[in-house]
């Protein structure tokens, strides 16, 4: 396989640069065949992984994080603390008549909903979570989660012009807007990190952070780009949290605002679709935030118990979302992309400036 090429990989116990899971279970030696195997085994795990997490975060913790924040009483009749509320609510939208409203782009109407939720799922491929589990990881990985979360937007402005509605093209095009507004300051943050690592490949990253910052003897600070450059590390979750369109950036769904926006006039699956790409993309932003800022999956501890402190990250920066969502009013649409073009893309290209300046004179 050529230098550049992705390689499908899924192993367990060693968390850095695995090796194919082909090689490591036999399917390898299968050729082809197993090689395919070993691809859809490794994109199944991830991808039910994902979806279990959204399932739960969703109609659960969601509303019991929320409740906790603002001192009031979740849902809690439906099995222990209100969990089988996952299973109601999945019935109860999935039984749903599926109400297509008058002229509407049918054909673009009934995509929106599967570019929305698919770009996410893709981001995932080439993040390493730990415990040797890595779909992909291609020389250009953090370029490729960027480009291929950035593919929302577009489901997002086909859904508000698909549906036939001014309150829907509104929230599309207010969506879009934000998003162009945020995703260039979320890239020219990131690139602050590969300049520290020298490479977009994130298990590089990865490696990169896995040194100690400060050695104690019995206590060594990890050098997570978090702790070496905070400035970037506040700047990046600031547009994440625009870029994913969570409190205090939600203005293009906002009901004050435009009764849905994009997502006025669906219902039943197509509601799922959306609402599930709406969280794919958190714990997307969560996962690269770990990735790039917080060491990935390094963590006290065994190198299997990798998978267990990624995923701790990753909800901490979803209950950092609710708490948002609980905290922090909205702001006005004039204001939201004045904070992006006048206030982030300034500070995120200040940022990028003196993270060079800083890895040249260390060089």
């Amino acid at each position: 396989m050529s230098r550049g090429a992705p390689e499908m990989v899924l192993q367990v116990g060693e968390p850095m640069l695995p090796e194919r899971i082909g090689d490591l279970t036999g399917l390898g030696e299968l050729g082809v065949a197993g090689e395919l195997v070993a691809a859809f085994l490794a994109a199944f795990i991830i991808g039910s992984l994902m979806l279990a997490m959204t399932g739960v975060a969703g109609p659960w913790a969601k509303r019991k994080i929320t409740a906790a924040f603002t001192d009031r009483i979740a849902v809690n009749h439906l099995g222990p603390a209100g969990v089988f509320i996952i299973v109601a609510d999945a019935v109860r939208l999935l039984s749903k008549e599926n109400i297509i409203p008058e002229n509407v782009d049918r054909p673009a109407y009934d995509f929106a909903p599967i570019v929305v939720a698919s770009s996410a799922m893709l981001g995932f491929a080439v993040i390493p979570m730990g415990s040797g589990i890595q779909l992909a990881d291609p020389e250009v990985g953090l370029a490729f989660v960027f480009a291929v979360s950035g593919i929302a937007s577009l489901g997002l402005v086909m859904a508000g012009y698909a549906s036939a509605n001014k309150y829907s093209l509104l929230g599309g095009l207010r969506a879009v807007a934000q998003n162009v507004a945020y995703e260039i300051p979320l890239v020219v943050t990131g690139m602050s990190v590969v300049l520290f690592a020298g490479s977009l490949q994130m298990s590089t990253i990865v490696e990169a952070q896995s040194q100690a910052l400060i050695d104690l003897g019995v206590v060594s600070i990890p050098q997570w780009y978090a702790l070496v450059n905070p400035f970037a590390f506040v700047l990046f979750l600031t547009a994440n949290f625009a870029e994913v369109g969570r409190n205090p950036f939600d203005t293009p769904e906002a009901p004050t605002e435009i009764v849905a926006g994009y997502q006025t006039e669906y219902s039943s699956v197509y509601f799922v679709l959306i609402y599930l790409g709406e969280f794919l993309h958190i714990f997307l932003g969560g996962a690269i935030i770990a990735t790039i800022f917080l060491g990935g999956p390094a963590g006290p501890g065994p190198a299997f118990l990798g998978i267990v402190w990624f995923l701790i990250k990753i909800w901490g920066v979803f209950m950092m979302t609710q708490w948002l969502r609980s905290a922090v009013p909205r702001v006005r649409i004039d204001q939201l992309i004045e904070i992006g073009w006048k206030g982030l893309l300034v500070l995120s290209f200040a940022n990028l400036l003196l993270t060079a300046i800083i890895v040249g004179l260390i060089a």
